[in-house]
């Protein structure tokens, strides 16, 4: 959808993703050092579940851009020429997107598919997103050009860290880098539905001003340290909550033993006093 929502909604899915994947990856590394089997158990349903997720935003996705008042309606071709190509180009990264989360439920529901499908998949999900991206912005003014370029960085790049993420399975290091650029791709969005369809009547951007282009290249760069901070912060917030949640088990382990220890020791003097 070439307005504001067709922006927005997107921008959320990757938000929502990302902000997940930002909690659950530093809980599942913390864990795994502590050998807690208790999550290792866990884990498979979370994954499941994560994976029903990401199909099913894609699939609202494909629904509002096929749907809308002005979409194609599921028509590719009608009374001699394409209908609404932008919409269908959507819906063919959405539907990328939502094979990928097909591929996940299936990686942890079906035992003989080898285990590094998921992240080839969603590699390959985010090369679509990319390649399309890169052939769909042709023939439009330049600060629109630009900043839909921009957004190839975070989706190729994240490709790269998927593909690598096959061979070296369960690396924190490009997990949370994956993490860093899906959030980006989910402010970036809502930024460039903010520039391109001004929402509350506020004053539309010369989109061939190249100051405007050279603030919005500045603002990718912010965009991408907020995401890192959020990362971090995350990943900050679980240790210690890890670690006061540790020490507060250790504390009732240690008085439980004491008490047991008490238990016996007055047991010992009862019995001995019993015999006197």
């Amino acid at each position: 959808m070439a307005n504001f929502k067709g922006h927005a909604l997107p921008g959320s899915f990757f938000l929502i993703v990302g902000l997940w994947w930002s909690v659950k990856y530093p809980l599942k590394y913390f864990h795994k050092k502590g050998k807690n089997c208790q999550l290792n158990r866990n884990y498979s349903r979370i994954e499941i579940i994560e994976a029903a997720v990401r199909t099913l935003f894609p699939v609202i996705g494909i629904l509002a851009e096929q749907l809308v008042p002005d979409g194609p309606q599921f028509h590719l071709y009608s009374e001699d020429q394409w209908v609404k190509m932008m919409n269908w180009q959507h819906s063919t990264m959405y539907l990328f997107f939502a094979a990928s989360g097909i591929t996940d439920m299936l990686t942890y529901l079906v035992t003989y598919i080898p285990l590094g499908v998921d992240r080839l998949m969603m590699a390959v999900a985010a090369f679509a997103e990319g390649f399309l991206f890169y052939y769909h912005v042709h023939n439009r003014p330049p600060l629109d050009q630009h900043i839909h370029s921009l957004l190839l960085f975070a989706v190729f790049g994240g490709a790269i860290s998927t593909f690598l993420e096959v061979i070296l399975r369960d690396n924190i290091v490009l997990e949370l880098f994956r993490t860093s650029l899906v959030i980006l791709q989910g402010t970036w969005f809502w930024q460039i539905g903010f520039v391109l369809f001004p929402p509350f009547g506020t004053p539309e951007w010369d989109q061939k001003d190249h100051e405007n282009i050279m603030f919005i290249t500045m603002c990718y760069s912010w965009h991408y340290l907020v995401a890192v901070c959020i990362v971090a912060i995350n990943y900050s917030l679980v240790y210690c909550l890890l670690t006061r949640l540790k020490r507060h088990r250790d504390g009732e382990t240690i008085g439980i033993q004491q008490l047991k220890s008490c238990h016996t020791y007055h047991t010992a003097l009862l019995n001995g006093s019993d015999e006197e």
